[in-house]
Parts: structure tokens; sequence; C-alpha cells
């Protein structure tokens, strides 16, 4: 790492001749026109402007690059690319060298082309009124308001005399030696008696700041790694959006010249990726939507992560001494070679995970309990294959993904757990001791029932699937139990069996009405009619569902309900009853019993 401090022109010019360019994982520009007409201001002063990083090419880590905005430099070999500071040399570049107007957008984000301009007579007065000297003029009306009594309102800027008229200097031309002193004899001669002396303060206030500027800048060496660049521009990017792995991997990749070479083209992982989520998110809606370009839901990092412990997992097995991981060193160096051969894998795998959801009765993203369980269960596919789809071997995945569920094992850090899941589950399909760590260690207390009030908690919409997968039927289409496709077709959420408001008439507290024991999945139909006691919207339902009531008590039942209990609304009774019959729903699905915090109990 070196530090230096080069003119502000020399760096403006590196840009222009394309020695300065971006790596391709950073942002567009897209400062408005307040802050560049600010940073101007700043620069006339000789205030400090901020260290810029550098990096050097020509290392073993190369990145796609291109140029500043604005900059015409495609094709041009960078010796440096720029990792901060961005946003305030592109601003710079395009006001004080670029010799075109600015485009930019104003304090609405309403796009805005413009000039930006000195007031020579506000600039050598008080250096705190400096920001009111720096003057952005609309490059299609050219016109300004005038200051002075004697001249007329507006002044349209057309040429160097209606510049000079109005005491305006054009920075466009301050580099430029020749347009510099045509427009300086202008405007001394226009009224020499009177410029000079103005023009003389105006060179030593401002022109001299400019044109002798230095840019504290720190340049990192071509050996940088990859890890320590995404380092780096994080920490230095604080103003930013933080840089993600899957960004520096697409500069990454577009800089890989073998593959250029065989391939006569760069390596596109933004579109690779585009392809692989909109097919998953296409065939299965838990993975969002198919439209979607945000990284909402099942991300690149998620998808990335599941490469990095099926590849690391495969070199384990040629050299034992490997940790199986996906941390984020394990992405950044992913070679191209490797990841575009397991991605199709990988891809598969998430889609068998789709359908393993579907078949626990997850469909919707809100719906699922973590998502980031879903990246060693799609790694563990990857490596097993087809042994996944064996009997046993199925029931001890799920067995696997209802404890981590339940037991609420992917919560805070699981970069760790991730690995140790993908290696005991593969031990797991040959050698039924080795149980893995997330079976063993996890817990269900049966207090935590009456906690569960919300989404938030990955527990509670595991409680909420399992009612539906053991064949919980809706209280108004009640032909068949819920499935994945009656889900979304009947609108089906989680509902209150004893209405909030009717509880709160007799104190039952908050936390029993909101918890998920007086919760249950209905379709939006049948939500409608219940209000009030259960005792009178339950022959209600019957009726609009065309069910007699002994048969309708069957119905209620398949929701781990005693009916007589609730059409005797007596809501204690069905509490404790109901909290009983879901600590057995937990139990089977966990496999273990329940803890009541003294004893086991099943």
């Amino acid at each position: 790492m070196a530090l230096d401090s080069p003119k502000l022109v020399d760096l403006l010019t590196s840009i222009h001749n394309g020695k300065l360019q971006l790596p391709d994982f950073q942002r567009e520009w897209k400062w408005d026109d307040q802050r560049i007409r600010e940073l101007i201001a700043t620069v006339t002063l000789d205030y400090p402007l901020g260290v810029v990083m550098t990096l050097e090419t020509g290392g073993a880590t190369r990145f796609r690059a291109r140029p500043l905005t604005g900059a015409d430099s495609e094709g041009i070999e960078p010796g440096h690319l720029l990792l901060d500071g961005q946003q305030r040399l592109t601003s710079l570049y395009q006001a004080l060298l670029l010799n075109k107007p600015v485009r930019t957008v104003d304090a609405r984000n309403n796009p805005l082309e413009v000039w930006y301009y000195v007031d020579i007579a506000k600039a050598i007065g008080s250096a705190a009124d400096r920001d009111e000297a720096i003057v952005s003029v609309r490059h299609d009306t050219r016109t300004v308001r005038s200051t002075s009594n004697t001249k007329p309102p507006l002044v349209v800027l057309i040429d160097t005399a209606a510049e000079v008229e109005a005491g305006l200097f054009p920075l466009r031309v301050v580099f430029d030696l020749d347009q510099y002193h045509a427009w300086q004899r202008a405007f001394t001669e226009a009224d020499p008696s009177r410029n000079w002396p103005i023009w003389s303060k105006f060179e030593g206030k401002v022109i001299q700041h400019i044109k002798s500027f230095d840019v504290p800048m720190i340049n990192l060496g071509a050996e940088t790694t990859p890890d320590a660049v995404c380092s780096v521009f994080e920490r230095v990017n604080t103003g930013g959006v933080p840089l993600n792995v899957f960004e520096l991997l697409t500069a990454t990749y577009s800089g890989n010249r073998v593959y250029e070479q065989q391939h006569g083209d760069y390596y596109r992982l933004p579109e690779v990726w585009s392809d692989i989520k909109k097919g998953l998110a296409t065939a299965h809606a838990v993975f969002g939507s198919p439209d979607s370009h945000a990284e909402s839901g099942f991300t690149s990092s998620d998808f990335l992560q599941a490469v990095a412990l099926v590849r690391t997992w495969k070199l384990k097995q040629q050299r034992p001494a490997t940790a199986v991981s996906c941390k984020r060193r394990d992405l950044l160096t992913l070679p191209l070679n490797d990841f575009d051969d397991l991605a199709p894998v990988v891809r598969d795998a998430f889609a068998w995970v789709g359908e393993f959801l579907a078949d626990q009765c997850i469909v919707s993203p809100r719906d699922l309990p973590y998502r980031s369980q879903l990246i060693p269960l799609a790694a563990v596919r990857a490596i097993l294959g087809e042994r996944t789809d064996e009997t046993q071997m199925r029931e001890r995945i799920t067995k696997w993904y209802w404890c981590g569920v339940l037991g609420e094992m992917y919560g805070g850090s699981t970069e760790s757990r991730f690995a140790r899941d993908v290696e005991q589950l593969v031990q797991w399909v040959d050698s039924p001791s080795t149980i893995p760590d997330t079976v063993t260690e996890s817990i269900f207390v049966a207090n935590r029932l009456d906690t569960l009030s919300t989404r938030n908690s990955a527990a509670y919409k595991g409680i909420i699937a399992l009612l539906i997968k053991q064949g919980a039927i809706d209280w108004y289409f009640s032909a068949d139990p819920l499935t994945a496709g009656t889900l979304i077709q009947y609108a089906v959420d989680i509902r209150q069996i004893f209405p909030k408001r009717w509880l709160a008439r007799f104190g039952v507290p908050a936390w029993q009405a909101n918890s998920i024991v007086n919760k249950t999945p209905l379709s939006d139909r049948a939500n409608k009619s219940i209000i009030g006691a259960p005792s009178d919207y339950l022959p209600l339902l019957a009726n609009e569902s065309g069910t007699r009531d002994e048969w309708f008590d069957d119905i209620v039942a398949t929701h781990l309900i005693d009916p007589d209990l609730v059409r005797a609304d007596n809501f204690d009774a069905f509490y404790a009853d109901r909290k009983s019959q879901l600590l057995r729903l937990v139990a089977d699905a966990m496999g273990k019993n329940t803890y009541d915090g003294e004893d086991w109990e099943a």
C-alpha cells in the first residue's frame, strides 16, 4: 500500500484517457446538483476533499474494468482501478474537464443537464459565501438571473461575451490552457481598469486553488487479494450501499481472460444468476417472485454458499485436511470453472428443496421458517443426488429439518452449522449413529407455545405448517384436507379460534389470546364468519359449508381442537387441551419429547 497526493488535474486526465477506471462491481455515479456544487466549492477553497483509494492492475486477481461515467475509454487497459472516490472524482471530471453538460438530478430527483460556473464577484468575497458563488446553469435554456439593476433580469449565456457580461466563469475551461487564456482576455479586455484587479483576485482565490489542488490517495498494490479488496471497500464505503460478494465475483469472473478466450465473450454472472432465480421462482413460489430483480427472499449469497459447501466437501474427499466451509473467503476464492460446473447441479438441488418444502406444506416466502436452512439442505441434495429420495434418508432429512425449525437452531450466525450439518447429514446415510448436532441439540420447551404469537418466530411458522401437513381441513371449503395448492387458492392465513375481542370481555390476558395455541390456518372465507363466541359461529360455519354439525366437529378436530370444548366456549379447558395436542405434534415431528422445564413429556 502506497500513499500519494497527485494533482487533481492529473487524476481527471487519467480518467479521461482510461488509465484510471472502475472495477465492474462499483455501482453507478449518482450525485445530485447540490452535492456537486458543494464539492466544487470545497475544491475552490482548497479544503480537504477526503482520501481516494485505487488498486493497481496486473495482479493475479483480475477485475473487469469500465470507464467512469462520461469517459470515452472503452477497450483501454487501465493502470489503476478506483475503489473509493467514484462519486467525487466523477463529479469533478464531468464539471471541470469533460466540456459537456453534466447529467445529474435536481433536489426532487428529476433529470437535469447543467453547466457549472463561478460567480466571480461572489467568489472574491468572503469564503463563507463560496457555496453561493458556484452556479449551475441548465443546458436547455443557458439562462441565469442577473443581480445587477442596470442589466436585463435574465441573461442568456450563449457565448463568451455573455458569460463575461454576467461575470460567470465557465469551469469547463479551467484546465484547457487555450480556452482559459481566451476567456481571461475577453474578461479583462471588456473593462481593463475595472476587471484586471478583479481577475487578479479571482485567479489567486479560486483558479490557483483548483489548478494546484492535491488529492490524497491510497494505492493498493497489484498483489492485493480479493478478500482484502472487499474488506477495504466495505470499510471505506461507509456512505454507500455495502459491497457484497456477488458483485465482487461478477467483476472477477468477467475479468477471466481464459474463459473469454475459450468462449469469445466474458462470463456474465448476473445473467446466469437471474436465469437460475427466475427458473426456481417460477417452479416454486417459496423462492419469491420470478419477475423480481431485487435481492430479496432467496438471494445470490444463498446460492453461492451452497456451491461453496459442495465444492469444499468434494475437496475434502481428496484432501482430508480441507475444511467444509462457506465463509466469505470461500466465496471470494471460488474458481469460475468450479462455479460453472457446480451451478447447474446446485440449481437442480434447490429445485428439489422446493419440492421438499411443498411436501412440508411450506409454499410462500413469508411462511418459510428459515431461509438459511435451505443452504445446507440443497448442498446435501447436490452431494447425495437421488439417495435423498430413499425412504430412510428422506425420513432422516425431514427429522433434521423439523429439529432445526422447532428447536430454532438456525437463528443468528449459522455458517459453522451449515458445514457441520452437511458433513453429518451425508454421513447419516450409511451411519445411523452419526446423528447431526442439529438433531441432538434441539429442544422444544413446552411453555414456548405460550410465547409464540407472530411470524417472527421460525417455530411459529413451523407449527402452522405441521398443522396443515397432518391433515387440517378448512372450515368453509371442507371437502378435503388443505394442500400446497389450496393454501394459495383459498387465501389461507393464520386465524384466531376464540376471537381476541370476545376474550377481552372475559379478562383473558392478551398473551393467551395471541398465542399460537389459539390460532390455526383457515381460509379468508371461513374467517369472515368467525365473530363472537365459538358456540355461535361454529353452527353458522357448518351451515354455510353444507355440513352436518356432527360431521363438522370432525373437521374442527383435524386442527387438533376438541370441538366439545370450543362449542362450550370453555377457553381455559380448550387452551390446556390444545396445548397438549400441539406438543405431541411437535414431539412427533422432532422425533423426541418436549421439555416442560422439569421433566420430559410426550
